[in-house]
């Protein structure tokens, strides 16, 4: 579908959404309507800039509604937003994984989403108590070197990785909010102790270390280092960015098999701050996010797995019921702080 053709159907399909959201479309930018329309949000993003913000600028050519975003780690988001409390200028949060969703709904600073919104997702992933919903589904994953790590030698557990046979062939992004949300459930389902021999062992095992997912891929797919632990769209960015095919790449994904930690099925959601939570223009945005032309977006560009129904994922990804993925419930990934201070501990971070 062609860029104005892609623009055309979103503009029609949220001038519905205005509609039934009692917004005044002929507001003028900044004026207050008799809705509550000032026709402006503000977003605080743990999202990177290049995965958004194409779909956060259709939205507001679309729209007419103005996006002020504000981009940083997702942990870092989660953070800031606790501490500016009801004082934060944030209306929505966007955000990179559950855990960083469930920290701050812990402090209640969430407002609790409509029914309607909270039915478009399966109960996996979105919040027990309905103040996050899950917007797209991304899948933790051992990419490796095929030149570097034969078929038979793939682990069937991430636990093997500390042992002698990878030593200083693993990399890892100790920082990132995704690694983190991983470690969080192996907290969960594995408990302290076993973690943070997992962590120790990564260290002593000379994990390499990265600042996220692109560059472990990147060097993986040089031959730089053998594997490394990230999310499974990675290798569909780098393939993007060089202008070619999975298959023609050397870095492939490997799933965990049997339930195990490694492959932990994680989502990046929204949350609304309680002071938006009847604000007619966030309703449509957050509505726009669970749409299909979002939901479309993040499956064709950014390969993530859609969640809402009626959206296929990219073509070659697994369907995602098909993975044996671990049972963890994402509304248990909540406690962040422990699981930094954790990998600080170690020494990775």
């Amino acid at each position: 579908m062609s860029t104005s053709r892609t623009r055309l159907v979103l503009a029609s399909a949220l001038g519905g959404l205005l509609a039934l959201g009692g917004t005044a479309c002929g507001a003028a930018q900044g004026e207050q309507s008799e809705s509550g329309s000032d026709k402006k949000i503000t977003v605080y993003s743990g999202r990177s800039e290049s995965l958004v913000k194409p779909v956060l600028d259709d939205f507001r050519e679309a729209s007419g509604i103005t996006v002020d975003v504000r981009y940083g780690d997702t942990a870092a988001m989660a953070a800031q937003l606790q501490e500016e409390g009801d004082r934060s200028p944030a209306d929505v949060f966007l955000a990179q994984d559950a855990g960083a969703l469930g920290a701050v709904a812990r402090q209640g600073l969430f407002a609790k989403l409509r029914d309607d919104v909270l039915d478009k997702v399966a109960n996996a992933y979105r919040d027990d108590g309905g103040e996050w919903v899950g917007v797209t589904g991304r899948v933790r994953t051992m990419v490796y070197n095929v030149d570097q790590v034969r078929a038979s030698e793939l682990p069937k557990s991430v636990f093997e990785l500390t042992g002698p046979k990878w030593k200083g062939k693993v990399g890892i992004a100790p920082t990132n909010g995704s690694f983190q949300a991983f470690i969080t459930a192996m907290r969960v389902q594995h408990g302290e102790e076993m973690t943070k021999e997992f962590l120790v062992g990564l260290k002593a095992n000379d994990a390499q270390i990265r600042e996220g997912n692109a560059p472990i891929v990147a060097d993986v797919n040089k031959g730089r280092i053998a594997a490394g632990l990230v999310n499974h769209y990675y290798v569909y960015e780098l393939a993007k960015e060089e202008g070619g095919t999975v298959d023609a790449l050397k870095a492939k994904n490997h799933f965990f098999p049997d339930g195990d930690i490694g492959s932990l099925v994680n989502v990046s959601g929204v949350g609304v701050l309680k002071k938006a939570g009847e604000d007619p223009d966030v309703r449509v945005f957050v509505d726009y996010l669970l749409g299909k032309q979002a939901q479309t977006y993040f499956a064709e560009k950014t390969y993530e797995y859609p969640l809402v129904a009626g959206v296929d994922s990219a073509p070659g990804l697994p369907k995602l019921s098909s993975l044996n993925a671990p049972d963890i419930d994402l509304n248990d990934l909540d406690d962040l702080e422990t699981t930094v201070e954790m990998i600080k501990d170690s020494g990775l971070a």
